[in-house]
């Protein structure tokens, strides 16, 4: 049951929700201070849905070939997370890049992660382009969502370094490591505390 007192979360997926369950995990212990109060997806069928559905969390599906136009779609998603009333919006593996009217409501209150340390390597790439490129440290950037790709105002960096043995499988599964753990740290936090964004910067409390 969750607290009315508590911050809501609610967190979008696109497929196994490793991610969405690590927030699962933290936000059943009292001292975390936040509820996964909903989960939603761009498909059906997904094991981060059957993850929610599993610690009874509310789940639901707004598929972009189910509507008219992106725009649509993009209005039907944000009536949907609204619905849920969060303080925070968690993309965790959401493979849709938002619209304006999803920013409209949500903006300045929405986190997503990348596997690189931004402003390098953006795209779905992070991993492979800075094996690629030669790199000695990537890592992971929490960042706070707006309408570029990845290039929101960042609230934190984990460093993974890049060991000579590395292939892109290998190296993608330790920067997943630790974007899990700044995940669930970082989100705590910020639903605990709050946060205003400043120009680039981030300020929490």
């Amino acid at each position: 049951m969750t607290d009315p007192a508590r911050p809501r979360l609610v967190v979008l997926v696109s497929g196994s929700g490793t991610n969405l369950q690590a927030l699962l995990d933290a936000a059943a212990d009292p001292a975390y201070g936040a509820d996964v109060v909903a989960v939603g997806a761009d498909r059906a069928g997904i094991e981060g849905l059957a993850r929610a559905e599993r610690a009874g969390v509310p789940t639901f599906v707004e598929r972009v070939g189910d509507h008219a136009s992106r725009a649509d779609w993009d209005a039907a998603l944000t009536a949907a997370v609204a619905a849920h009333q969060p303080d925070l919006v968690v993309l965790a593996g959401f493979m849709k890049l938002v619209g304006p009217a999803f920013l409209a409501a949500f903006g300045g209150r929405t986190l997503n992660t990348h596997p690189a340390l931004s402003p390098s390597f953006p795209g779905m790439h992070g991993p492979a382009d800075a094996l690629a490129y030669g790199v000695k440290v990537t890592g992971c950037t929490l960042f706070v969502v707006d309408e570029g790709v990845d290039t929101g105002v960042i609230v934190e960096q984990a460093v993974v370094r890049v060991e000579d043995d590395d292939d892109v499988e290998s190296l993608h599964e330790r920067i997943k490591t630790a974007e899990r753990s700044m995940l669930v740290e970082q989100v705590g936090r910020l639903a605990r505390e709050g946060f205003r964004v400043e120009g680039r910067r981030l300020l929490v409390g």
